[in-house]
């Protein structure tokens, strides 16, 4: 049976504070746990949804390098961006903070303490990577050098972006710092290790018996690892951004970024409770109470520290209460592309509510409709399109906008009075009763994609009642007949206001406003007395708009550009020839020349034949560029360097050609022909 709960704590994970949220991370994690604290709201239940931003750590370092100021300048400034991208996105935590915060520092260092104490830790001496001219150990994500799989010479110490391979610094070739670039060397230092391998045991038992319920990404990734054998993993770090390890003889050491992220979980809650214990209670209700349910939201990139090492953590511990489940969802790629922070190849959250302000809502949908709950998923802008034009537009806002029209058209907005019923008005309400069941037990499972599907299937039964009645028509014959087609019509159209609310909450909030509801609850789905006859609604608006090609246009300019200089940034380039004599050299003639002609040889796809003004005669040059310049006669006109020495070449249909001219091969491979900036005397000779 069931364990019954009193309160839900849900987490989401926590962001690195080194740069914007994008899509990726919205539909991994952060819808889907919106969605759900929105629903366990609406039911009435106790929950609270915790967030905040990860702040220590190498990523911060990195960019605080890159950019020639201090980690806690970027810390401050990704932070400020990620809480305001949520506010406006509608992601509604209870609360927001951060691993900065004075909270959250004492609070990992008494965690830290308390297992030291406990001799929970043991403590091991390895040597690693460490750079003599800065005088510091480095992280793996610091490390660069070559990757013996692929012979990529910018490999991290982690993984290898080219190849995908992960690794550790010790398989690189030649590894060097990936900032300064110095060379590095091995040097002893000691770090506190927690010995996962201790707890073995005890995880497999509450995982692969206990939670076999959780999805199969979840339980298979963490079989893998139990079936591999769990070794101690470092708790501690020498890094001088962090929280300082709590411990005599831990100087210029910090608490791992692993191991102090997951505990912001509990100090953000500690600091929301101290601050409103009328409201929410103690944080040991949240976190120490057996009768809490407790939920993790992820990407499958986290599983193992949510699955794995935080419980083990909270297990020496010995006070907290453990995740119920952990629904982690799997990537959301961008363009059939992964979604790349390093290349820039991403939807960002904040650019994404500049560029398309009041629609909030339409990407929650899109993002939901697309989620990666099973497998690897695709967003598009040409599928979000079209999922607003054909779905939001013409399914949920079409009917919602015709029922409400009509209202104001036959009644002056006021619900008319129900009449007798016909089959087919049962039939649609028998289909509408069962909805809050449906919506429920896929709820409940964590299948958000699923539940909004089924929401928007209740807005294609109003769209297709309201288009089979056809009131516009009856209201000439049968005038009783139309005043209960539009009062069942205003029902579906507030129980959609109800259905949707955990998905898009702007638009169910403009259309309550609509319809002047100004109460509602979960358990009210499905009810056809949601609007009484004789209430007075509000004023009707469209609830969506159609997004035009051009709009759309922009964003996927948007992604060409990027798509371009990442091209153009990792193009490779030739590497330089041997060594060549100057003597070498001064035998090449090397001229300006003015085109005069230029047209396709017939025949021969391939080829251009020039007529060049070489200051002295006109001569004839053939080129097989013929398809990097679809318009030759573009080129008339244009002075460009050609070698005047070279041998005459002979073509099979008589053409002759009297030197060549000299291009430049760019990095998207195509060719580009060399030509002067201003007008030069032809047959200037370059040298």
């Amino acid at each position: 049976m069931e364990k019954k709960y009193k309160r839900t704590l849900v987490t989401s994970a926590l962001p690195y504070a080194n740069g914007p949220v994008h899509i990726g991370h919205m539909a991994g994690v952060y819808i889907p746990a919106d969605i759900y604290s929105r629903y366990l709201r609406l039911k009435g239940e106790d929950v609270l949804f915790v967030g905040g931003s990860d702040e220590h750590g190498v990523p911060v370092t990195i960019r605080a390098r890159k950019e020639g100021c201090t980690p806690q300048d970027v810390v401050d400034r990704y932070h400020a961006i990620i809480k305001k991208s949520f506010e406006d996105f509608g992601i509604s935590f209870d609360v927001y903070s951060r691993t900065t915060s004075k909270i959250h520092h004492q609070f990992a260092s008494d965690f830290f303490k308390k297992l030291y104490d406990d001799g929970k830790f043991i403590q091991q001496e390895s040597e690693q990577y460490y750079d003599e001219k800065e005088g510091e150990f480095l992280t793996d994500r610091n490390i660069r050098g070559t990757c013996p799989h692929c012979g990529n010479t910018e490999a991290y110490g982690d993984q290898c972006e080219k190849c995908g391979r992960d690794l550790s610094p010790e398989e690189l070739i030649n590894p060097y710092n990936a900032v300064t670039g110095n060379p590095l060397v091995k040097k002893a230092t000691k770090h506190w290790y927690l010995p996962l391998d201790q707890y073995q045991q005890w995880l497999e038992q509450w995982i692969l018996e206990g939670h076999k319920e959780w999805r199969p990404n979840v339980y298979g990734q963490c079989k893998s690892w139990l079936d591999s054998g769990l070794h101690p993993r470092a708790v501690t770090r020498d890094l001088n951004w962090g929280i300082p390890v709590p411990v005599e003889g831990a100087e210029g050491k910090v608490l791992y970024v692993w191991f102090d992220a997951p505990i912001g979980y509990i100090s953000n809650t500690k600091e929301l409770c101290d601050a409103q214990p009328e409201k929410y209670g103690t944080w040991q209700q949240w976190w120490q109470d057996e009768e809490t349910k407790l939920i993790h939201f992820i990407g499958k990139d986290n599983i193992v520290f949510h699955c794995i090492v935080f419980p083990s953590m909270l297990k020496a511990h010995g006070d907290y209460i453990l995740p119920e489940n952990v629904p982690s969802n799997e990537f959301l790629n961008l363009e059939n592309d992964k979604i790349s922070t390093s290349r820039n190849w991403a939807v960002w959250l904040n650019e994404y509510l500049e560029e398309m302000p009041g629609k909030q809502d339409v990407l929650r949908y899109v993002l939901t409709a697309n989620a990666p709950e099973t497998k690897d998923n695709d967003f598009t802008w040409k599928d979000y399109q079209a999922r607003n034009n054909n779905e939001l537009v013409a399914v949920y806002g079409n009917f919602v906008n015709r029922a409400l029209q009509l209202t104001k058209k036959y009644y002056n907005g006021i619900v008319p009075e129900c009449g007798e019923l016909t089959d087919y008005d049962k039939q649609t309400i028998a289909e509408f009763c069962d909805v809050k069941n449906k919506m429920e037990a896929l709820l409940d499972q964590f299948k958000f994609r699923d539940a909004q599907k089924e929401a928007m299937n209740l807005a294609r039964i109003g769209n297709k009642y309201i288009a089979d009645s056809e009131p516009w028509k009856v209201i000439k014959t049968d005038a009783e007949r139309v005043k209960t087609v539009i009062f069942i019509s205003l029902q579906l159209t507030a129980n959609l206001s109800i259905a949707f609310e955990p998905f898009l909450p702007f638009s169910s909030k403009r259309l309550r406003e609509m319809i002047c509801m100004d109460t509602f609850k979960w358990e009210e789905l499905g009810s056809m007395s949601l609007l009484p006859a004789g209430k007075q609604l509000g004023e009707p608006s469209l609830l969506f708009e159609k997004i035009e090609d051009d709009v759309i246009q922009v964003q996927i300019d948007k992604l060409e550009a990027i798509k371009k200089a990442n091209e153009m940034a990792n193009a490779k380039v030739e590497p330089v020839k041997p060594i060549c004599s100057f003597e070498d050299f001064e035998k090449l003639d090397i001229r300006v020349g003015t085109i005069l002609e230029c047209e396709k040889v017939p025949k021969m796809n391939k080829l251009l034949r020039f007529l060049i003004d070489d200051g002295m005669e006109k001569r004839t040059i053939v080129s097989g560029i013929a398809k990097y310049y679809t318009d030759p006669a573009a080129l008339i006109g244009k002075q460009v360097l050609f070698i005047a020495n070279f041998a005459p070449k002979a073509f099979k249909n008589g053409l002759v050609s009297n030197g060549m001219l000299l291009s430049a091969v760019d990095a998207d491979e195509s060719l580009v022909l060399t030509t002067i900036m201003r007008d030069v005397k032809p047959g200037s000779v370059v040298g």
